[in-house]
């Protein structure tokens, strides 16, 4: 069996209004196929699920200006490959390379995404019903066998 560590896993940012949930999603789980820097690259895998955290609006208050970034949120679990990683390590590397996807595909949407580690347990039940999954196409067996059973 493949040595990994699991990270339980939530990121936020702020997105255009026109923003794909699903295409945010994609963007996620594509980007967490390999990680680290030249010379210290491993292989990764990210299984969640993604919404939208946009404010609730009351009644008395007005709905979002069309022109006003949404709130998306993914929770999950991220399996990285090799012995020797941190949790602080590993999601380092996926900071890094969420904040770089988003700018490229998205461009400045004011602050850079927030990423951190979690508990297992505010994964299974802060997700809300209505979220959508994604995962790292293509991944390698191991690592997805071994992220799935945290699902």
């Amino acid at each position: 069996m493949l040595d990994s560590l699991i990270v339980p896993l939530f990121v936020t940012t702020d997105l255009p209004p026109e923003a794909d949930l699903a295409e945010f999603g994609e963007l996620l789980a594509e980007t967490a196929r390999v990680l680290g820097r030249e010379g210290g690259e491993y292989e990764a895998f990210l299984a969640g699920k993604v919404f939208w955290m946009d404010r609730p609006v009351l009644p008395e208050q007005r709905p979002p200006a069309e022109t006003e970034p949404r709130f998306a949120g993914m929770l999950g679990y991220l399996a990285a490959s090799g012995p020797g990683h941190t949790t602080r390590e590993v999601v380092g590397d996926v900071r890094q390379a969420i904040g770089e996807a988003v700018a490229g595909r998205y461009g400045d949407v004011g602050v850079a995404p927030a990423v951190f580690a979690i508990r297992d347990q505010d994964v299974r039940e802060r997700t809300p019903e209505s979220a959508l999954y994604v995962d790292t196409p293509g991944g390698a067996a191991e690592l997805v066998s071994a992220t799935k059973s945290y699902l």
